[in-house]
């Protein structure tokens, strides 16, 4: 299927690995002009330049910080400066802090905000008018990276079980005011996946209860319904889709990307 996004720019954050950096990816397999950011400006430059010579694809590595607010500025303007203009904003960030609530801090609290809320926000201030100034009936997309605990509660995570819910609350606010305007907003909620942020918590796991990373991670792939974690490919698969023009009429939701480890009914 042509997902539409030949020339498209997409500007995904956090970009540098995992599930941003399959993302990434994937935008420039599809022909998309992807600028990526993240704070390791070594690891990003490789990053883009494999991406183009494997691709193709323009690849434009943009160094910051989402929880500097003169970072985020200069991400979205770098990108205007280079094509011209804003398609699709792919938020994302690494996890907060692991803990249950009287482990952690209230600075703790505080900057897990700026990343996981904080950084959204701006990010969408600083998106929102060049996105506007695309022509209709669809002048952009947003879909921010969230996580499974917006869904269900996971245990030890209690800081992205809380802050991400108020990333939800936005969304869902901002697809009620922009969808008139023509800008889908959406999120997507990855379950266990295996990145480097999945493989840290199964390390603090096996130090908690005596075991190894290995068990820690049997153990959670044995609790999903496919007895597995997923791959970054696989969740990159579904994002890249909702933020595309395929997915035109899809706005407002959470998509779970999750082996079906959320419990709820449908």
């Amino acid at each position: 299927m042509d997902l539409r996004l030949k020339d498209k720019v997409v500007l995904v954050t956090a970009a540098s690995r995992g599930l941003g950096a399959a993302s990434a990816r994937r935008f420039a397999e599809e022909g998309a002009r992807v600028a990526l950011t993240a704070r390791n400006s070594d690891r990003l430059s490789a990053l883009a330049q494999t991406l183009a010579q494997e691709t193709g694809a323009e690849v434009l590595p943009i160094a910051g910080d989402v929880t500097k607010p003169d970072d985020v500025e200069r991400m979205v303007q770098g990108t205007i400066d280079r094509w011209g203009r804003l398609d699709i904003l792919v938020t994302n960030a690494g996890g907060p802090a692991a803990g249950k609530f009287l482990d952690l801090k209230i600075e703790q609290w505080e900057a897990a905000v700026q990343l996981s809320l904080m950084s959204v926000v701006r990010l969408c201030y600083a998106a929102l008018p060049q996105m506007l100034k695309n022509g209709p009936p669809q002048r952009g997309s947003i879909v921010a990276i969230t996580s499974l605990s917006v869904k269900q509660p996971v245990d030890n995570l209690l800081l992205s079980n809380s802050v991400r819910m108020a990333v939800i609350g936005l969304l869902k606010t901002l697809s009620n005011e922009l969808g008139p305007q023509g800008i889908r907003v959406n999120a997507i909620a990855p379950g266990w996946t295996r990145t480097e942020r999945v493989l840290e918590i199964m390390e603090s796991r096996a130090t908690a209860n005596s075991t190894t990373p290995v068990e820690e991670l049997k153990k959670q792939a044995a609790a999903i319904p496919f007895g597995r974690v997923g791959e970054p490919d696989e969740f990159a698969d579904a994002l890249v889709w909702l933020a595309s023009p395929r997915a035109s009429y899809v706005h407002g939701v959470v998509l779970p990307v999750d082996g079906g480890t959320i419990k709820a009914s449908l």
